[in-house]
C-alpha cells in the first residue's frame, strides 16, 4: 500500500478551506487493492472513515479516524460505441467532459468541472441537463465498492447495494470506480442572462422566471440565482459591487432564442451570454468559481415554489444583510420525476434552493436556519450534495423510508459505523 508519510499535505487539502483536516491515519490510495488494505486497517483501529476526492462537499471538519484520499484514482476510460464510461474515484467531472466530447457524447455532470465525479453521482447528481436526463445516479451501470468487511464487490441493478449507494453517497463503503451511461448531446444553448438587482425588483423577476419555468419543455434545465457581488479589484468592473440576479440556461434543442425571449423583455439586461455552443465549453453557463475557499451552505427541495416566501427570502439574503449569500433556485421536474432503482429522494420536487455562504459555521446557520424556514411549509427535504459544513445533521436528507432502509443496508454491510455520512465531491 501507499507511503502514509508522502505529501501527506497534499492528501488533507481541498477546495473546501474552512473546514480543517487532521485525522489520525491518512491513505492516499492509488489502486482498488489500497482502498482495501486501508479498509481493512481502519477496522482493525476501530477508525472511523472518511473519503475524500476533490472536497467539494464536505460536510465539516475531520478530526480523528482514517481518511482515504482518492485523488490519485483518476483513470477514465470510455467505449464510445456503448456509449459509457468508467471513471475511478478520484476523477473530476472536466476530464470526462473533455474525454467523451470527440465522440459527440457528454456524461450527467454538474456546472463545475472541477467536482469528482463519483462521489457528485453518489449524491444524486444535479446536473446541468438533468430535466432531459434524469439524475447522474440514473445512469449508473455497475459500482466496484469496498465494504466495511474489506470486501471488493461489483453491483449491478437489482443489487440492495446498488440501491443504497446511489443516493445514499459513501454510507456503505468506499466506492473505487464507476460504470455511467453517457448521452450523445455534442452542442448545446446555453448561457446566462443577467439583471441589475438593485435596478429590478427580485421578486418580480422570480416569479416571472417560476411562470415561465411552466413552459419550457423537458429538455430545458434553468436556475435562478441571487449574487451580491462585493466591491472588490479582483472583480470584472460589470460585477463589482452589484446585485446581481440571472438566469442560467442549458438546452439541447434548436429553438432556444425563442424559448428565452419572454425573460428578455423583462428588462435591461446587465450581461447576456446565451449562444449555441459546444457541449464542451456549458462550464461556461455558470462560470464557478475555480479557486479554493471557505464556504458554508445547504439546500431544501420544495413541492412548489412560494414567490412570496421566497421573496422574503431573497430580502433578508441580499445586499443589505452584511453577509455575501448566494441564493440558487433550480428548476425541477422532467425526467427528474421519473422513479428510477436508487435512494435519490423527493422525486416530486419542483425546485431546489441552494443557499451558499462564508464565514463560520455558526455565523452561517444564524443567517441560513432564518432563511430556510421561510420555506418550511413546501419544503419536502434536503440534498446530499448541497450539504456544505452540515456535519452529521442528517436529518431530511431522506424521506423516512428511504432511511429505514439505508439504515436496515447500514447494520448489514457496515455494523462497526465504519464509514461516516458524508459525501466529499
Amino acid at each position: 500500500m501507499s507511503g502514509m508519510n508522502s505529501s501527506i499535505h497534499d492528501e488533507v487539502t481541498s477546495f473546501q478551506t474552512g473546514f480543517a483536516l487532521r485525522p489520525d491515519l491518512v491513505f492516499p490510495v492509488r489502486s482498488p487493492d489500497d482502498v482495501v488494505a486501508a479498509v481493512r486497517r481502519a477496522a482493525d483501529a476501530r477508525l472511523p472513515v472518511t473519503v475524500l476526492a476533490t472536497g467539494h462537499g464536505l460536510p465539516g471538519a475531520v478530526e480523528g479516524g482514517a481518511l482515504i484520499s482518492t485523488r490519485h484514482l483518476d483513470r477514465v476510460t470510455l467505449d464510445p460505441g456503448a456509449r459509457t464510461a468508467r471513471v475511478q474515484a478520484g476523477v473530476r467531472w472536466g476530464q470526462v467532459v473533455e474525454a467523451a466530447a470527440p465522440y459527440g457524447l457528454a456524461p450527467l455532470n454538474g456546472s463545475a468541472p472541477g467536482v469528482g465525479a463519483v462521489s457528485y453521482t453518489l449524491g444524486g447528481g444535479l446536473g446541468i441537463l438533468a430535466r432531459e436526463f434524469g439524475y447522474a445516479a440514473d445512469h449508473v451501470r455497475s459500482l466496484d465498492v469496498v465494504t466495511g468487511d474489506g470486501r471488493l464487490r461489483q453491483v449491478t441493478e437489482g443489487d440492495e447495494l446498488y440501491w443504497g449507494l446511489l443516493g445514499g453517497g459513501h454510507r456503505l463503503g468506499v466506492v473505487t470506480e464507476l460504470e455511467i451511461g453517457l448521452v450523445p448531446v455534442r452542442r448545446l444553448y446555453g448561457g446566462s442572462l443577467a439583471f441589475d438587482g438593485r435596478e429590478v425588483d427580485p421578486t418580480a423577476l422570480l416569479r416571472a422566471y417560476e411562470e415561465w419555468t411552466r413552459t419550457v419543455p423537458s429538455a430545458l434545465t434553468s436556475s435562478f440565482a441571487a449574487v451580491p457581488y462585493p466591491d472588490v479589484p479582483a472583480l470584472p468592473p460589470h460585477l463589482r459591487g452589484r446585485y446581481v440576479l440571472s438566469v442560467r440556461v442549458a438546452y439541447t434543442g434548436d429553438d432556444g432564442d425563442r424559448l428565452v425571449a419572454p425573460l428578455r423583455e423583462f428588462g435591461p439586461a446587465l450581461a447576456d451570454s446565451l449562444r449555441e455552443m459546444p457541449y464542451a465549453e456549458s462550464r461556461t453557463i455558470h462560470s464557478d468559481p475555480d479557486a479554493p475557499h471557505s464556504y458554508y451552505g445547504d439546500s431544501a427541495v420544495l413541492g412548489e415554489l412560494d414567490v412570496e416566501r421566497a421573496g422574503e427570502l431573497l430580502a433578508r439574503t441580499g445586499p443589505d444583510s452584511g453577509a455575501m449569500v448566494v441564493v440558487q433556485f433550480n428548476h425541477l421536474g422532467g425526467a427528474l420525476a421519473r422513479p428510477a432503482p436508487n435512494s435519490v429522494p423527493y422525486r416530486e420536487g419542483r425546485f431546489l434552493v441552494r443557499l451558499l455562504t462564508g464565514g463560520g459555521r455558526e455565523q452561517a446557520r444564524a443567517l441560513l436556519d432564518p432563511a430556510f424556514a421561510l420555506l418550511a411549509p413546501v419544503t419536502l427535504g434536503r440534498t446530499v450534495n448541497f450539504a456544505f459544513g452540515a456535519g452529521d445533521r442528517t436529518e431530511g436528507l431522506h424521506d423516512a423510508e428511504t432511511r429505514k432502509r439505508l439504515a436496515e443496508l447500514e447494520s448489514r454491510y457496515d455494523p462497526a459505523s465504519l464509514f461516516r455520512r458524508d459525501v466529499s465531491a
